[in-house]
């Protein structure tokens, strides 16, 4: 019998191995690569800790070197969906009933197994997999998961500490139970850290969990559940049904059980799924919780006052980092004339040092993007700008799929404010620069606050403070996370919450403690201790 009141350790984030010539880490990872690269596995779904198989299969292949099969793996439909959520279903009972500092156990073994044995599995599943360099899979599939598993049981332990006030001859105490039914998991391709999280976050607060994560990655994710398994994870906390969005999604989002949705991914897919929800409403024996983050126009606001080489380092990561696609990737910017022809001169610069290629090789600084669809979506937009009389390609602009899906980092000057490159998200390697009058700075900052229907991230770069003041106030709703004199991706668990508003999702600000917030129903119980005798009131008495 327990009796006595553990703490959960203190969160620190996942130090970032730096992967340079002669580094153990280098040696570690190169070998990694070549054994994982070597062999062609079959992935199953996993429903209630079973697997299962059925025969529904398809690939999984090297975006860079897209005629390398690394698996393949079986799709769910109904039935198994089905299966999926009673099991889900079943495992409830003991899970929500376990002590939550042993279900926080389990996920801070994970964080130690990645830390160390796991570390390079993790990353080289995602390079290979998602077309990541060795710094991106880095401070992704290894840093990333490491401190969400880290600090999620930490505030896990906030929310569970904060109770009410106990007047005189009263007890009030809150109880953070479980969601009834099951949470949806729908997760992405480019990120295994939010792969990682999204069904994890809610099973560390006693929910069950049925898990789709993407095609495209279904590779890093299955890796993902062989760790949480290693952890000691009991079967049907997390089942897992890789498969078509229909085929997995409409008999989850139908079911009656259905307790929450925890989503990344596309604006239009997330819109759906929400109306589905919505018209479902008086099926379900509770309203779902929806959590989402979808896309992104993420912009760079570049003041007169600003450090011009600061600037320009910020734009091409932001820019170009893991091809860019981030639902953070700066893909607009604002520059005023009187820098423009410098920032553009070491932009240019910059650029053409980029290096383009397979992931193995690391002096690459940039992959493939993930699969024929991207590739050809981005072609489109690149295509566009060169037919476009209000744009100019400045560099890039080639796409070849001969061996890979390459994309070269593109830059577009645009005249118009308002063109399609400046308000749609493309999730590619495409940074579109609009020149704005120095003395026109105030309509521009107008422009960037008003011009994309999003608002994830966005960055202002300046040396003058009042100026950073007055963009901080006016840039306010357009972007949950905003960046002064930094580039807008990058943000790390329980330093910068992550989440955006607007088309850009519910911001519910995944690394905080304002997420697992989302995943408990909280039940205030109140114990009188000695309980009035009789039922009239003092103000009824006649004297």
């Amino acid at each position: 019998m327990a009796n006595s009141r553990p703490r959960v350790p203190a969160p620190r984030n996942e130090p970032v191995l730096t992967y340079a010539p002669a580094t153990p880490e280098r040696a570690t990872l190169h070998a990694k690569l070549a054994e994982l690269s070597a062999r062609e596995i079959e992935i199953p779904l996993v429903i209630g800790g079973r697997e299962v198989r059925t025969g529904r299969l398809a690939d999984v292949r090297v975006p860079h070197r897209h005629a390398q099969r690394l698996a393949r793996f079986h799709e769910a439909g109904k039935a198994e969906v089905q299966a999926a959520i009673e099991a889900a279903h079943e495992a409830r009972r003991s899970w929500a009933a376990m002590d939550p500092h042993d279900r926080a156990a389990i996920f801070l073994k994970a964080a130690d197994l990645l830390a160390g044995p796991w570390r390079q599995v993790l990353n080289a599943a995602t390079m290979l997999g998602q077309s990541k360099t060795p710094y991106q899979a880095e401070i992704d599939s290894a840093c990333e998961i490491v401190d969400f598993w880290r600090w999620n049981p930490w505030f896990m332990e906030r929310i569970l500490d904060d109770q009410p006030v106990s007047p005189p001859g009263q007890w009030n105490r809150l109880e953070a139970r479980p969601l009834e039914g099951f949470v949806f998991a729908v997760t992405p391709f480019n990120f295994t850290s939010i792969a990682a999280n999204l069904p994890t976050a809610p099973a560390l607060m006693g929910n069950t969990v049925v898990w789709k994560p993407a095609s495209s990655a279904v590779y890093s994710a299955w890796h993902v559940l062989r760790l949480l398994e290693a952890a000691g994870l009991p079967p049907g906390v997390i089942n897992f049904v890789p498969g078509p969005g229909r085929a997995v999604g409409d008999p989850a989002l139908a079911s009656p059980e259905l307790g929450g949705l925890h989503f990344t991914g596309s604006t239009a897919v997330f819109q759906g799924m929400w109306r589905t929800i919505g018209e479902n409403l008086g099926h379900y024996r509770s309203y779902p919780r929806i959590v989402g983050e979808t896309g992104g126009k993420d912009f760079v606001f570049v003041h007169p006052s600003a450090d011009v080489q600061a600037a320009a380092v910020a734009l091409v990561r932001g820019a170009f980092e893991y091809q860019g696609q981030k639902c953070s990737a700066a893909s607009r910017a604002y520059v005023p004339e009187s820098l423009w022809p410098d920032l553009r001169d070491r932009l240019l610069a910059m650029t053409a040092e980029i290096k383009v290629g397979e992931v193995e090789d690391f002096t690459t600084f940039m992959g493939a993007v993930i699969d024929r669809a991207a590739f050809d979506r981005i072609k489109r937009a690149i295509a566009f700008a060169r037919g476009s009389s209000q744009a100019k390609i400045l560099a890039g602009g080639r796409c070849d799929d001969a061996k890979g899906f390459f994309v070269e980092p593109t830059i577009v000057e645009t005249l118009n404010p308002r063109l399609e490159l400046m308000e749609e998200e493309i999730f590619g390697p495409v940074l579109t620069v609009y020149v704005y009058a120095d003395i026109r700075l105030d309509e521009a900052l107008e422009l960037c606050a008003t011009t994309s229907p999003y608002g994830l991230t966005g960055a202002f770069f300046a040396r003058d403070r009042d100026a950073v003041v007055d963009a901080t106030r006016r840039l306010a709703d357009a972007a949950g996370n905003f960046y002064v004199n930094d580039k807008p991706t990058g943000a790390v668990v329980g330093q910068q919450p992550f989440g955006g508003a607007r088309a850009s999702g519910t911001n519910d600000k995944a690394g905080s403690i304002a997420n697992l917030y989302r995943w408990v129903s909280l039940r205030a119980i109140k114990e009188t201790f000695d309980p009035p005798q009789r039922f009239e009131y003092p103000y009824m008495r006649e004297r």
